[in-house]
């Protein structure tokens, strides 16, 4: 019946061209297209037609059109811009709603824990709102309160997901590389985080570990006595919206400080930490009076391994150098190609990509439009969806955006070129192979007396159980871990050897 229901919005806004390609969901969609009725008159877009369905449907389809809006492989980049504009704005619910949530989540009148409240929100999200208070200690703060019964709601619809990739998976072997089922648990996980608020406050708290110490860039502070699964206190922030122009110029900050300090927050939270905010839309960013870029809502962020991180500064830098052999080679080595694909062919298929804007001026360079036309050629070479890439690729869009409104004639990512350089130098270079090596060995060599102290407590175990070793047992025993010992030690051998080679090399260079 949800699927029946789900058919029927889609007909309403001519919107059913994402289900045709199941066969198995003939039949519902015909049932969609005979009894509805379509409200609008005006033709419009197949994404503003899909963008308005996904609104009417609710929470669960907005959070559904945001990811799917960074993906321009599935359906082209005409109808992933147009999702890209979903926002997610709901009604609010009462203020005393809200009044009796805080009251039941922490089991205490609302007066013992603000002096004041206000009732109206200031900001209503498909999942939670935000009210201004002022705590009985005198502290201006934020407080968001989750909506009621969201939970049982998103779980519902996430089930219908989760079922309906599946069997995406299962009818066309062509879908499989886009990896549905996990760009669906991908969502879930994103969602589940957001359901409980004591791990959005988490993140808030670790991304401002992260940067400790740096005045250019500002995570409201956690209150964690009012801070629960279903309610979240922060300092209250102020400043301008990070996309007012004019608002920022009358404070007297100036356009091109702006996006370098928020050009290089970007950059360390993804390339130096592997931790980023990934809902930096306009509202989620200010900037405060003494010019620090301030970010609030922490329930969507993204992690990258080191290898990731790794594949992402090669990819840029190759792009942006010209270098399309090492764009390819960075994707087959990351195991992102087949290997049996041929890698000629893919690095032609990178200049397709890179030349066209290699002789354009920085500021008219897109990188959210080369990574559109990158994921446009995966399906030829068979790449497969990285869904730990989504989340990133969806931020580096509304980055962009966020820039170009500012100022068109200053690119974003020309601002953080050379941070990546330097951080490649320092990751990448021998220096860092260096060290990299040294921290292997000391490593290894921690774990030594690790592995002696369960040897022992393996034989006290069989002492205690009344098993006994004889000595010859014992010495083949021993003579066989030292051949093994041997085989362990031999490439902590040859790496110590070609690390001081390269130490030497480094001090005589010099």
């Amino acid at each position: 019946m949800r699927l029946l229901r789900i058919c029927l919005a889609l007909a309403r806004h001519d919107a059913l061209f994402p289900l045709r390609e199941i066969p198995i969901l003939a039949p519902f969609i015909r049932f969609g297209t005979w009894f509805a009725v379509r409200r609008s008159r005006i033709r419009l877009r197949p994404g503003q037609r899909l963008a308005a369905a996904f609104e009417e449907l609710g929470p669960s389809f907005i959070k559904l059109g945001q990811l799917l809006s960074t993906r321009a492989d599935l359906f082209g980049e005409g109808i992933t811009a147009d999702l890209a504009s979903l926002q997610d704005r709901l009604p609010p619910f009462p203020g005393a709603v809200a009044q009796a949530l805080i009251e039941a989540e922490f089991a205490r009148p609302l007066g013992t824990l603000f002096a004041t409240f206000d009732e109206a929100a200031i900001a209503a999200a498909s999942i939670a709102q935000v009210h201004f208070a002022r705590t009985t200690a005198g502290d201006e703060v934020a407080v968001k309160v989750l909506r009621p019964g969201i939970a049982a709601a998103f779980a519902r619809d996430l089930d219908l997901f989760l079922w309906l990739a599946g069997l995406a998976e299962w009818l066309l072997a062509g879908l499989r590389r886009l990896k549905p089922v996990e760009v669906v648990q991908t969502l879930a996980e994103v969602v589940r985080f957001e359901m409980d608020l004591r791990l959005e406050a988490a993140a808030a708290a670790e991304l401002a570990e992260n940067f400790a110490g740096d005045p250019s860039f500002r995570v409201p502070r956690v209150d964690w006595l009012r801070t629960g699964r279903t309610v979240l206190t922060t300092e209250r922030i102020t400043g301008v919206h990070i996309d007012d122009r004019a608002g920022l110029l009358a404070a007297g900050h100036r356009i091109e400080g702006v996006l370098g300090r928020a050009a290089a927050a970007f950059f360390n939270q993804v390339f130096r930490d592997g931790f980023f905010h990934a809902d930096l839309h306009p509202g989620n960013m200010f900037v405060d009076p003494d010019g620090a870029i301030a970010v609030v809502d922490f329930g969507i962020m993204g992690r990258l391994d080191r290898a990731t991180r790794f594949y992402l500064a090669d990819m840029l830098l190759g792009f942006l150098s010209g270098d399309y052999r090492r764009v390819a080679e960075v994707h087959f080595a990351a195991g992102y190609v087949p290997p049996g694909r041929s890698i000629d062919a893919f690095t032609q298929a990178c200049r397709s990509i890179g030349e066209p804007i290699l002789g354009k001026p920085l500021e008219q360079i897109s990188v959210a439009r080369l990574l559109a036309q990158l994921f446009e050629i995966t399906e030829q070479f068979e790449m497969e969806t990285q869904p730990q890439l989504l989340l990133l690729q969806k931020t580096m869009v509304v980055i962009e955006g966020v820039g170009r409104r500012l100022d068109p004639e200053i690119n974003i990512w020309a601002l953080a070129r050379p941070l990546i350089e330097e951080w490649m130098r320092d990751n990448r270079g021998p220096e860092a192979s260096l060290r990299l090596g040294l921290e292997a060995i000391a490593d290894l060599v921690e774990r030594v007396p690790r592995l002696v102290r369960s040897l022992e407590a393996m034989v006290t175990a069989w002492s205690r159980d009344g098993v006994m070793l004889h000595l010859e047992t014992l010495a083949l025993h021993a003579a066989h871990r030292g051949r093994h010992l041997g085989i362990v030690l031999v490439p902590v051998w040859v790496t110590a050897a070609a690390l001081a080679g390269i130490a030497i090399a480094l001090l005589f260079g010099r």
